[in-house]
């Protein structure tokens, strides 16, 4: 059955320029899920400067607990990660408790194959796709890297042809678990009050990882006292036995929600940054 959420790049639902290096902003969906701004899950492009771009793009999931959405962990990414030439996406998708797992995951899937749908119109290449995301962000980023498809060849919407598994992921302080080492607020959000034990193990994605899941960067800091380290142990833990590629970077010091851990334009940011550029330069994804 054709579904009714058909939209192509090609044409794009454009709701208007946003300030900064922002261009456009699209609607994931033809149809809306309701009449509020929550209910329209969009996607918004920061392009790069022409000189520097690369051939890099980068989905950029805020956090905030499956409730709300960061700016400070999506629209700076965005411009951070375009001054190193990538083309970056932040991701506005549905929340709890009007909506939840089944909806969210749906938006970040769709958002990965609207980008990949789009390279060749924005020029970059369709297996340096990466996803990132922080805390609740960093969950819905680590789902998309362990549970991914390769689109449905028969679908009458171009994009649903294309596969919504990511080249890499980027995980900031991230939730992982939906077990007892997560973080409860985002578990509510994403599951329900109540949610069986199928589903906790479905969504726990230190147990859903397999030898297909993307090359990962990872960070979290020791003394984080709202999303235990745990999480990215756990995760690193199950990359290394299903061998793929990480690099894993513990701080002694740095507290949740950190972001950049600097402001535009970003003179100072936190050391994680210069890790992670790193590993893209080491990974061929910027110069």
């Amino acid at each position: 059955m054709k579904s009714k959420y058909v939209l192509s790049l090609v044409v794009p639902v454009f709701l208007g320029a946003v300030p900064g290096w922002a261009q456009q902003t699209f609607r994931l969906w033809a149809e809306a899920a309701g009449q509020t701004e929550k209910d329209i899950p969009t996607l918004t492009m920061y392009a790069p400067d022409s000189i520097n771009q690369t051939r890099t793009a980068i989905i950029i999931c805020p956090g905030g607990s499956y409730r709300g959405l960061a700016k400070h962990e999506g629209e700076d990414y965005a411009r951070f990660l375009a001054s190193y030439g990538i083309r970056a996406f932040v991701l506005k998708y549905r929340l709890g408790p009007v909506y939840g797992y089944r909806e969210i995951t749906a938006d970040a899937a769709r958002a990965m194959r609207m980008v990949r749908d789009g390279s060749r119109r924005w020029n970059f290449d369709t297996n340096k796709i990466g996803i990132m995301g922080s805390s609740a962000g960093g969950h819905l980023a680590s789902t998309m890297m362990t549970h991914f498809d390769d689109g449905d060849p028969s679908s009458g919407d171009s994009v649903e042809r294309v596969s919504s598994r990511p080249d890499f992921g980027i995980l900031c302080y991230p939730v992982i678990s939906m077990g007892a080492i997560g973080h409860a607020v985002s578990r509510e959000q994403f599951l329900g009050l109540n949610p069986t034990e199928e589903l906790v193990r479905r969504y726990s994605n230190e147990l859903q990882v397999t030898p297909s899941t993307p090359p990962c960067f990872l960070w979290h800091s020791f003394d984080d006292k709202i999303v235990s380290v745990e999480n990215a142990l756990e995760f690193a833990n199950a990359l290394k036995k299903n061998g793929v590629p990480f690099d894993l970077h513990i701080y002694e010091q740095g507290r949740h929600g950190l972001g950049l851990g600097d402001k535009a334009p970003f003179a100072n940011p936190h050391p994680w940054t210069r890790d992670l550029t790193a590993w893209l330069k080491a990974r061929g994804l910027i110069s």
